[in-house]
């Protein structure tokens, strides 16, 4: 039986990009995309939102409408959910295919109205359709300077946005001091250190600085594992979570801490919130000399999210398997994993497996443990 356009999976280097931008309520995320809709470079870019009135587009700017798809004059394309995110992008990759609109080489999903980026990336890892036509580029996180620090300490989804960020967009720098400004991104990096800290105000921002950070290099048309993985950044920060001056290894406050910011970014006098979210984050990694045998490393890291998926945040790992002779890339969010996928080749002569972790509550000694565990097992 022959298949369409819309029914052959393209290759991985040739399947369409698509970024994911979170932020929680009134962080910025609408002012910085109404910006990168205005930039030339996102003229073959696909945007789906969930309404179009929440991103206040300026209908001087619209060349076409339907009913669910507005083309900018820039030649950007704009979609909204209709029903359900999966559908949404099945028709879009049709329609797409079938020249039904405008063509397009990347898709920013905007979450505004969803604080959990989870659900998204989930959809984006399990469904076959989607796997096989689409890359997940990487999570765009935009948080708000001034009210960071509150949100932090009572929002854990904040905090969870950008422990899955690739990316981060640090508004609003212009109405908080350089001291202030400094203690949130101190606090992004114990969360997240490999993800990039862009300050941005009004939305200005070159799209290369939020986009290409996957897997997969669209300019070079080639796998580009260190800059995915980004171990390196995780080598002083392993096990250690910020704290401000005067607390100690368990994120509690001693007598004479620092003031605490009120809700609106401003000091205060009263005491560090003992529960504070991203004291519970631990980022780490965990590197293996020796090659994995499948049918062991497999069941180790099928048990841990089995067992912590609610925990574990974000995993990314290349792994040596004994079997083969290329590298295999693994890629989790929370319980869930992307397909393992078979590079081509090895990026440089270090052949090591290594783990990069972003995990609540847990230590990277439980990894450890579980992994070792399951190498030392006998098989008949």
């Amino acid at each position: 039986m022959s298949t369409t356009d819309t029914d052959a999976a393209p290759s991985p280097l040739d399947r369409l990009p698509v970024s994911i931008l979170t932020g929680f309520l009134g962080s910025g995320k609408t002012t910085l995309l109404k910006a990168l809709l205005a930039h030339p470079g996102m003229d073959r870019v696909a945007v789906i939102v969930n309404e179009f009135g929440e991103i206040g587009l300026d209908h001087s700017l619209i060349e076409t409408v339907d009913e669910d798809t507005v083309l900018l004059n820039s030649g950007c394309l704009c979609c909204t959910v209709r029903g359900d995110l999966l559908d949404t992008l099945k028709s879009l990759y049709k329609r797409r295919a079938k020249g039904e609109v405008a063509p397009f080489d990347r898709i920013v999903i905007e979450t505004t109205g969803l604080a959990d980026p989870a659900p998204i990336l989930h959809t984006m890892m399990s469904d076959g359709f989607l796997v096989t036509r689409f890359t997940l580029d990487g999570v765009i996180a935009v948080v708000d300077t001034v009210n960071a620090p509150w949100q932090f300490d009572q929002q854990f989804e904040s905090v969870k946005q950008v422990a899955v960020a690739d990316r981060i967009v640090l508004t609003k720098t212009d109405l908080s001091d350089d001291a202030a400004t400094a203690a949130v991104e101190a606090r992004i990096t114990a969360i997240n250190p490999a993800a990039p800290v862009r300050r941005v105000v009004n939305g200005a921002v070159e799209p290369s600085m939020l986009f290409d950070a996957g897997l997969y290099n669209p300019m070079t048309k080639s796998t580009d594992v260190q800059r995915w993985l980004k171990e390196e950044a995780y080598r002083d920060t392993e096990g250690h979570v910020y704290h401000r001056p005067g607390e100690d290894g368990h994120g509690r406050g001693h007598e004479h801490d620092e003031p605490e910011y009120d809700e609106h970014g401003h000091h205060g006098h009263h005491h560090h919130d003992v529960n504070r979210h991203d004291d519970h984050i631990r980022a780490f990694c965990l590197t293996f000399d020796e090659p994995f045998p499948w049918n062991k490393i497999a069941p180790a890291l099928d048990m841990l999210v089995q067992t912590h998926g609610l925990n574990l945040l974000r995993m990314k790992g290349v792994l040596n398997i004994a079997e083969v002779d290329h590298p295999v890339v693994v890629h989790a969010v929370q319980h869930l994993f992307h397909p393992p996928a078979k590079l081509d080749a090895w990026p440089d002569d270090d052949r090591r497996s290594k783990l990069v972790i972003i995990a609540r509550d847990l230590e990277k000694d439980a990894f450890e443990r579980i992994i070792n565990s399951y190498l030392a097992l006998e098989f008949a």
